[in-house]
């Protein structure tokens, strides 16, 4: 089947949640169209107090819907936009993508890859205990965050769920994810 666009979520509050829409624009060097975090510069509230001019590295937030049938398992029911992303997708691995690596969604938008969502306290005030089930430890003890990859626009577009998803991974060495 491949990888696809399950749902797409924004809001334009500094809302957790983002309510399911039909349909989002992706805007090329700002992000998504009407979105909080919609800009050249951050807009994270905690990162605007550290310095409001660095560059916005976390325009689009995207979950893997695998996430949500993996934290089911340890009890936990959890729904498209309801961690806060922009785009749920299926079928592709975002964790496992280097920094740099282009997806291609639907006709025409580019996201690039920058790095991993640090997960945050935010999601145990949403559902206690849930943070423990996306933050764990590798067999050398290194920290994995499983809440999904942040990204900027490269190319605008429409995005729709049932849209595709083409990765394209960067020339040369790859840069595991860090956080951004």
């Amino acid at each position: 089947m491949g990888a696809t666009v399950v749902a797409v979520c924004t809001s334009g509050e500094h809302t957790f949640s983002k309510p399911v829409r039909d349909g989002i624009t992706l805007l090329a060097g700002l992000g998504v169209e009407g979105d909080a975090h919609l800009g050249v510069t951050v807009k994270h509230r905690s990162r605007v107090a550290q310095d409001p001019t660095q560059p916005n590295l976390r325009q689009v937030h995207l979950i893997h819907e695998e996430l949500f049938a993996e934290v089911a398992e340890a009890g936990f029911t959890v729904a498209p936009g309801q961690l806060g992303e922009n785009i749920t997708t299926a079928g592709i691995d975002l964790l496992a993508l280097p920094e740099g690596a282009l997806l291609h969604i639907g006709d025409d938008a580019v996201v690039e890859i920058t790095g991993l969502r640090n997960p945050c306290l935010q999601i145990d005030q949403f559902q206690g205990g849930l943070l423990k089930q996306v933050v764990g430890r590798a067999a050398d003890g290194a920290l994995i965050r499983k809440a999904g990859i942040m990204g900027v626009v490269r190319v605008g577009g429409e995005v729709r769920p049932g849209d595709r998803i083409r990765a394209v991974l960067p020339e040369g060495e790859h840069r595991p994810l860090e956080r951004v």
